[in-house]
């Protein structure tokens, strides 16, 4: 097939320019849009599989440097420009287009020849694939009960966490599970876990070493008697005295962090006493399962 060639429109620019008194208007849409003609122009795909896309582009580039060459408007001159854009894109995409139907036609050729070649193969050749496969498909049958299994277990584990949770009351929250420890699991006025504090923090341990990829933060609280500074204290070791219980349970320190926020954040009001002791508590913040935890 004969190429055609496109009559460069900058060539044609050059002589109406020296035809001109005055050097005509341009503007960076307009050289812009020149560069992408040039580009395509050079474009072998374009010259085989879109000649008559390109055509128009190139009829609406001399249609823009013809409006620049008489000094018109910018803004006609940016939409003729823009327009010329649009059909060397247009051309551009044509091209690639065709040019991929060509080539995935080509595959299938070739595609089709393999095919061929593979069925008039030998007997023996057609008995080793066939025991190929079979031995693929068992595989894949392994595979998938491999999966199925794994998946089981993700859900029996799952399972269990959502168990082992329930028993400490955990609750789900938009910083994720967090679990409460009252102000009952801590002597008055102390900052040491008595008996029943130890069990929780136990149950709190075994889900952590069960479930590596998590970490926690104890978070402390207390109640506005007190002074502010005193509070602040003190719900800092109470915080701490649940993370060393759970390092004594085996847990590493690096995946127990502890904050204190005295009397900040309480969750009742304390004009009672059963609404201070609501106050006085710890909470345990579980971290996602990238150990990442929100902060307040």
């Amino acid at each position: 097939m004969k190429k055609t060639q496109f009559t460069p429109v900058l060539l044609a620019m050059a002589v109406l320019v020296a035809a001109c008194s005055s050097a005509p208007t341009t503007t960076s849409t307009l050289e812009q849009t020149r560069g992408d003609y040039l580009v395509a122009q050079n474009n072998p795909q374009i010259a085989s599989y879109a000649q008559l896309e390109m055509k128009q582009a190139t009829d609406a580039l001399n249609a823009a440097n013809t409006a620049a060459s008489k000094n018109d408007s910018a803004d006609k001159i940016n939409g003729l420009a823009y327009i010329a854009k649009q059909k060397i894109a247009l051309a551009q995409e044509v091209a690639s287009k065709k040019s991929s139907e060509v080539d995935i036609a080509s595959a299938n050729t070739e595609r089709d020849r393999i095919r061929l070649q593979q069925r008039t193969g030998e007997a023996d050749r057609a008995k080793m694939d066939a025991e190929q496969s079979k031995l693929l498909a068992q595989a894949a049958f392994d595979d998938a009960a491999k999966a199925q299994n794994r998946t089981k277990e993700a859900q029996q584990h799952s399972a269990m966490l959502e168990a082992q949770l329930a028993d400490l009351s955990a609750k789900k929250t938009a910083r994720g599970m967090i679990i409460t420890l009252g102000d009952v699991l801590f002597g008055t006025d102390q900052a040491i876990l008595n008996p029943e504090g130890m069990r929780s923090a136990q149950k709190l341990a075994d889900i952590l070493q069960q479930n590596p990829q998590l970490t926690v933060q104890a978070e402390g609280f207390t109640d506005s008697t007190g002074t502010s500074s005193y509070n602040q204290e003190l719900s800092v070791r109470r915080a701490a005295a649940v993370r060393n219980a759970l390092q004594g349970m085996g847990i590493a320190q690096n995946r127990v962090a502890i904050r204190g926020f005295g009397e900040t954040f309480p969750v009742a009001t304390n004009d009672t006493n059963q609404n201070r002791q609501l106050n006085r508590r710890v909470e345990m913040v579980l971290s996602d399962d990238n150990g990442k935890i929100q902060q307040r």
